[in-house]
């Protein structure tokens, strides 16, 4: 192998302008290239006859979402099999997504794309439309090779590679019989006409990464040095932003400290058609939740709460009451998030139940109150997302099965489908009008931190369900969701519809 055919891109363009001086004409090809297989061979072959020079680009490992546990192999593996390859001249990690800024940079004279793309509406992420834009803009062209596409790598390694685990495969199989991807596509297309209705206290999240110095020399406690800080907009805020990116119109109705603080903040944070309502608490600061993160190991070291949790004062109670009557009646679903901290008091709750359509909800139960905090006060809840140690403080059962539990707790308070999640052994719906159990297991293949994992997972599962989408389907999604969420520090990056689709595109190969 000759390793000088693997360069970076910045040497790959001095090159392209030397051979363009010899009147060279260059080939480029972009991909992911995971199993590198007969497909791939021909395609470089065929690409190879538009020019004299193939250069080879390839996506890096965090820019792959070809559903869990991918790429199975390495970008550097990827990058050594492909300069293998004879037909190959030169081959360079790309940096960035796609293979926009990688044309512009190349510059080469054919752009070179498989057949699969040669339709450009089955591409749902529009790609390949910036890319023929940017190939056109430095006077190159796209070609389409013709070969084959009876291979795929995800396909393969689905079938042969040991990616999945044997649950994993038995969901994927059961989706497989009821769902194509192109129905897929068009059902997670259709969430966007849903008006969504986001209700809950929204909470400040501060990450201080520090750096431990080590034990005082006078006390025993330990010594940080304060490296960075980083925030985001938590809580109902978080909710908002998870659906915006499937939903055309989002209203978040919310509460924040008596004046304002963060207001322009999250504002500024949250996408353009998040419609916001405020309430302001008090004699309340707005909720913020600072989090001191050892930086190299990303571990929680301890946590400082700046809150107000008593329950809202007559006046501002009688403020958020008609906000609700007001925005509820104008929404096909509300989710509702009470972290217990004063904003949803029982004659709220009530009123909030009676007057939706459809309601989603995720009371959790946390540092700050924790002993106190109850779902009790809400009955006929079409959908509620809880964990295993909410459940067991909801039904006051440390031992029994969680099934049981969960019918229990669903028979108690009406709820039409109650989703537990257990973290690494997955989730479970129970839907109370047939008596039917759902699972799917947990498809995360890394965990950064499980903040936030909660909302994204109501978030995903509360847009299926209220479209009636199959339940199994539905945990899928859900699942998906949450297994991004865990990928990235807290509340940082929301859900993206475009990583979704395009795991269960590979996942149903």
């Amino acid at each position: 192998m000759k390793i000088k055919k693997i360069l970076d891109l910045d040497k790959l363009s001095s090159l392209v302008a030397k051979y363009k001086k010899r009147k060279r004409k260059i080939v480029l090809c972009h991909g992911v290239f995971d199993l590198l297989h007969l497909g791939h061979i021909k395609h470089f072959e065929e690409a190879k006859k538009h020019g004299d020079v193939l250069i080879v680009t390839v996506t890096p490992d965090n820019y792959v979402y070809k559903g869990p546990n991918k790429p199975v192999f390495s970008l550097q593996q990827r990058i050594e099999a492909l300069a293998a390859l004879q037909t190959i001249d030169f081959v360079a990690a790309n940096k960035w997504e796609s293979a926009i800024e990688t044309i512009k940079i190349v510059k080469p004279n054919i752009y070179c794309k498989g057949p699969d793309y040669k339709d450009n509406s089955l591409d749902y992420t529009k790609k390949i439309l910036e890319e023929k834009k940017a190939i056109k803009s430095i006077g190159g062209k796209i070609e389409y090779t013709s070969d084959e596409t009876i291979f795929s790598s995800s396909n393969i390694l689905n079938k042969f590679g040991d990616v999945y685990s044997d649950n994993q495969k038995s969901i994927i199989q059961k989706i497989n019989k009821k769902l194509n991807f192109k129905q897929i596509n068009k059902m997670i297309d259709e969430l966007k006409n849903l008006k969504v209705l986001v209700i809950g206290e929204t909470i400040i999240d501060q990450y201080y990464f520090c750096e431990a110095l080590g034990k005082s020399g006078k006390e025993p406690i330990l010594v940080l040095r304060d490296l960075n800080m980083e925030q985001y907009p938590g809580g109902a805020a978080a909710v908002a932003r998870h659906i915006s990116g499937f939903c055309k119109s989002v209203t978040l109705l919310s509460m924040l400290g008596e004046n304002g603080e963060y207001k322009n903040y999250i504002k500024n944070s949250l996408p353009k058609n998040i419609n916001t309502e405020f309430i302001y608490k008090k004699d309340s600061p707005t909720i913020v939740k600072k989090k001191y993160v050892e930086t190299y190991s990303k571990t929680k070291i301890f946590g400082v709460h700046n809150i107000n949790d008593e329950l809202l004062g007559k006046k501002n109670e009688r403020e958020f009451g008609k906000k609700l009557s007001k925005l509820i009646p104008k929404h096909d679903l509300i989710m509702l998030t009470d972290y217990g901290h004063g904003l949803i008091s029982d004659k709220s709750a009530k009123s909030i139940c009676k007057k939706s359509l459809f309601l989603a909800l995720n009371a959790q139960v946390n540092a700050s109150n924790i002993g106190y905090h109850t779902m009790d006060k809400y009955k006929n809840v079409e959908c509620v997302v809880i964990n295993e140690t909410e459940l067991r403080h909801e039904t006051r059962n440390k031992n029994a099965p969680i099934k049981l539990l969960m019918k229990k707790l669903a028979r108690k308070l009406k709820i039409k489908n109650l989703i537990v999640t257990q973290g690494s052994q997955g989730s479970t719906l129970f839907t109370a009008n047939a008596k039917k159990y759902y699972s799917s297991v947990a498809f995360a293949s890394k965990i950064v931190d499980k903040v936030g994992a909660g909302d994204a997972m109501l978030a995903a599962v509360s847009l299926c369900l209220k479209n009636n989408f199959d339940k199994n389907f539905s945990l899928l999604v859900a699942s998906l969701a949450a297994a991004q969420s865990v990928e990235t520090i807290g509340n940082s990056v929301p859900i993206n519809k475009n990583k979704i689709l395009k795991s269960i595109q590979y996942l149903l190969k």
